[in-house]
């Protein structure tokens, strides 16, 4: 049996000095995707190994060893762990801030480490300047346990994220190819949601875990956002609550032959901490956002490792496919008979996002969505529905009865969630009236076997508040 060994000394010492830059830092912007299913999840999950006890304030977990950390006691960064990092503003995904070495950006006070966003001016507009922090050639590794415990900053625009790289960039070529590893994305205009994702692939292709909290924000005190990253699995968990298990990815070049499983995540990656200031995801900021208290602070960062690793035969698991009902349609309660709970994400999932507000009961084989606030973006009120199978160069029929109680425009479309939030079914917008009507649209899957497609209604920034009525919603295969 072939193992891999990690020594528990010297994280990095060994380890790919001198290698090129991570590859998502020459990468282009990362696509704006619309927002994964929210979760709350309230128990953990079982595969977490929970602390034993703890050692100088440092938890211990069974099976692991401690071979890298950093508790930011002392007066300053640590130059033998950490890089500060320079970057202009624009360098990735439209973001405003200059990352610098100053100590205004980086510094560490009171046992924490704080990467701070400045506005300023220049040339008479604004300007922003913040930190980045990251252990290139200091701790890289292939495998392990990473626990960091963070306050975020709120704000419109600001964009605090634990993440990890790739230390040789070419291995398997470019971002996303290369793979990215984000332990933590908080978006300040909605922190009491966070987001775990990985990607990779040609095309991009993602998988993202979210949870949202019941009360109170990750901006409110110190929360701990935890990686498990085994040999062809990779896990998530936020203050012990189980976010996503990804044990189904690939890397290759568009068209070209896929390297073999499990990469691209079977090589040495590093860490990055940082403070971004608008772009694509979060929006810039605005005359709300407080840049007094623009600060991401960060309590500890620990990386632990299993004596050994078993790399032999690492496989994909089974893919799971969605057997249609004896009708052939894939929708769950399509014809609205069950009256389920629309926030369980197990059948249709109702939710809301930037600013939109709304409710959505079933009653009567109905669904009724009633608005008070459209929101910003088209899926600010969005009816979806997960897992459904999409097998390249098969045929599928989306149709549904719609109506309103005032003409209105509505987008109905089938996206990939773990594929970079692609269409399957393009946006397509659809006029309801006040009349009942029946809408089908049939497309061909062009792409990779998916078995979490996903049906979406998305009803938001439509120029209209009026109400939708569905019935009969049916997804099948017709050819």
């Amino acid at each position: 049996m072939k193992k891999i060994r990690m020594l528990a000394l010297g994280c990095a010492l060994a380890l790919s000095i001198g290698a090129a830059a991570g590859c998502g830092e020459t990468a282009a912007e990362t696509p704006v995707v619309t927002p994964a299913d929210v979760p709350v999840v309230e128990e953990p999950a079982d595969t977490l190994v929970l602390p034993t006890g703890t050692e100088n304030n440092i938890t211990e977990y069974d099976g692991y060893s401690l071979i890298w950390n950093d508790e930011f006691s002392g007066t300053e960064l640590d130059r033998d762990k950490w890089n500060p990092e320079k970057r202009n503003p624009g360098a990735t995904n439209q973001e405003l801030q200059e990352y610098t070495a100053s100590g205004n950006n980086i510094y560490v006070e009171d046992g924490v480490l704080v990467l701070r966003a400045l506005k300023t001016e220049r040339f008479g507009k604004d300007y922003y300047t913040s930190g980045k922090v990251n252990t290139r050639s200091h701790c890289d590794f292939t495998y392990g346990k990473v626990v960091v415990s963070a306050k975020v900053p709120e704000g419109q625009g600001l964009w605090p994220a634990i993440w990890m790289m790739p230390t040789q960039q070419n291995k398997y070529g470019q971002w996303p190819k290369c793979g990215e590893i984000d332990i933590m994305e908080i978006l300040g205009h909605q922190v009491d949601t966070a987001h775990t994702t990985i990607h990779y692939g040609d095309p991009h292709a993602q998988q993202q875990g979210t949870i949202k909290l019941e009360e109170g924000s990750f901006a409110d005190g110190f929360h701990e956002y935890c990686l498990e990253w085994e040999p062809g699995e990779i896990r998530f968990y936020v203050d012990g609550n189980h976010t996503i298990t990804c044990n189904d990815w690939f890397t290759a070049f568009e068209g070209g032959e896929e390297k073999p499983f499990p990469a691209p995540f079977d090589q040495d990656f590093y860490l990055q901490l940082n403070l971004a200031v608008g772009g694509t995801w979060p929006g810039n900021p605005d005359e709300t956002t407080d840049f007094e208290n623009a600060k991401f602070l960060i309590d500890y960062v620990r990386v632990y490792q299993k004596p050994e690793y078993d790399t032999t035969n690492v496989t994909r698991p089974e893919k799971e496919y969605r057997e249609p009902a004896e009708d052939g349609n894939y929708i769950i309660n399509g014809d609205f008979s069950e009256a389920e709970n629309l926030s369980d994400n197990a059948a249709w999932s109702f939710m809301l996002f930037n600013g939109g507000k709304a409710a959505a009961e079933i009653k009567d084989n109905t669904l009724v969505i009633t608005t008070e606030n459209e929101g910003t973006v088209d899926y600010a009120v969005q009816l979806v529905q997960p897992e459904l199978p999409m097998i390249k160069g098969k045929t599928y029929r989306v149709s549904f009865d719609a109506a309103s109680n005032d003409t209105r425009d509505l987008i109905v479309c089938v996206s990939a969630p773990n594929n970079g939030y692609a269409r399957y079914l393009q946006d397509t917008k659809v006029t309801i009236t006040p009349d009942w009507q029946t809408f089908a649209y049939e497309f061909t899957m062009t792409e990779r076997d998916d078995p979490a497609g996903r049906l979406e209604f998305n009803m938001g920034l439509s120029g209209s508040t009026a109400d939708v009525y569905l019935r009969n919603v049916r997804v099948e295969q017709v050819g």
